[in-house]
């Protein structure tokens, strides 16, 4: 239940990141959207390894992947004129992967305890 709490408060931190880098992205403040990156990401981490035990880690796997293939999207709207966005498509998918792991892994979980 410890473990779960500290979890829970690093997610709410993540969450004032995320929301300050999403919102230079839309009020075109280059300079803060790109700094926020780095804690969103290091946090998104943070919380993966924290949940490394745990089925939800793949769940803060795929939010990490989200996160740097949105911060890509964001780096290359800004710097590079949307050229490569299609590159985030990488990320992405990686994300989508973790997730159908979870819920793989979830349902096997259900089906064992039936």
């Amino acid at each position: 239940m410890e473990l779960l709490n500290r979890i829970r408060k690093q997610e709410n931190l993540h969450i004032v990141f995320w929301l300050l880098k999403d919102s230079c992205w839309m009020l075109e403040i280059k300079w803060l959207g790109t700094l926020m990156i780095v804690p969103a990401l290091f946090v998104a981490l943070r919380i993966s390894y924290m949940s490394r035990l745990l089925n939800e880690f793949y769940l803060n796997i795929a939010i990490f992947f989200w996160i740097t293939a949105n911060s890509f999207w964001m780096l290359v709207e800004f710097f590079y004129n949307n050229q490569f966005k299609y590159l985030a498509g990488i990320p992405f998918a990686l994300g989508f992967i973790f997730v159908g792991i979870y819920f793989y892994k979830s349902r096997s979980k259900l089906v064992k305890s039936v």
